[in-house]
């Protein structure tokens, strides 16, 4: 029941290349940055990535995407990496942007052994239709354009409403970073981490966590476990300097007015 192992290059060793790997955070919120750094180290490559979006530059799968290791993303959020904007639109990575909140349930649809499910998000438009571009040659030109989705109406309370069939997504690995967990596996999250990582921890077939503070098992209240140790196979320790390295995406100040306290 112990899966502690010793490191994460431990950890992330038989990851092969061509994986698809599933990585918990949000923005930079929550990331498994270790874990990453050591698949970069690692030098495995071709990966499909899923994700709420790609880091920023430099950091969090910003770099993998900067090595050139990523082919694909499924993401719904571009956001501020411009490495990853201009990758896609030269042609050098396939993305397929899904809504957030779809590409959050096609996760947990993974996890929960539902094969697929209809929802309402994207109905009527390219989502549903096709055409929405997933790579382009390097001169601009789409190569690579989103099938049409099977699509079924509905009655719902305000009347008929078409909805859209979206199959789950199911990972090779999971990676994830928790702020507590213990040595069966279980998980805790603090605050705005507890986003994607519960949905990346379960729809990886191998899921790997790096968590800040590893304790015993029966220290954690049963009540506040967020992801439950069956979905774990892998605990990696961190370092209180691993655990204190985190990044701000976006850092903005402003002047303090006079007169103003402390």
């Amino acid at each position: 029941m112990d899966k502690v192992v010793s490191s994460a290059a431990e950890a992330v060793a038989d990851i092969p290349d061509g994986a698809t790997i599933a990585v918990g955070g949000f923005g930079l919120c929550g990331i498994p940055s270790v874990l990453i750094a050591a698949l970069l180290e690692a030098g495995t490559g071709d990966l499909e990535a899923v994700s709420n979006n790609a880091g920023v530059d430099g950091w969090g799968l910003g770099m993998l995407l900067g090595a050139g290791r990523l082919r694909r993303m499924v993401a719904s959020y571009v956001g501020e990496n411009q490495e990853f904007a201009r990758q896609y639109l030269s042609g050098e990575l396939e993305v397929e942007l899904t809504p957030q909140g779809t590409l959050a349930e096609r996760m947990r649809a993974g996890g929960s052994g539902i094969a697929a499910f209809y929802t309402a998000t994207g109905g009527g438009t390219q989502v549903a239709e096709g055409g929405l571009p997933w790579r382009y040659d390097s001169e601009g030109n789409v190569v690579l354009a989103s099938p049409p989705k099977d699509t079924r109406t509905f009655e719902t309370k305000d009347g008929p409403k078409e909805f859209v069939l979206e199959e789950a997504i199911v990972a090779d690995y999971g990676l994830v970073r928790a702020a507590k967990g213990d040595r069966h596996g279980n998980l805790v999250y603090r605050d705005s981490a507890r986003n994607f990582n519960p949905l990346a921890a379960m729809c990886g077939r191998v899921t790997i966590a790096e968590v800040e503070e590893l304790v015993e098992p029966g220290e954690l209240d049963p009540n506040l476990v967020h992801t439950p140790g069956v979905f774990v196979q892998r605990v990696v320790a961190l370092t209180p300097e691993q655990a204190a390295d985190k990044r701000i995406e976006k850092r903005t100040v402003r002047q303090r007015q006079e007169g103003a306290g402390s």
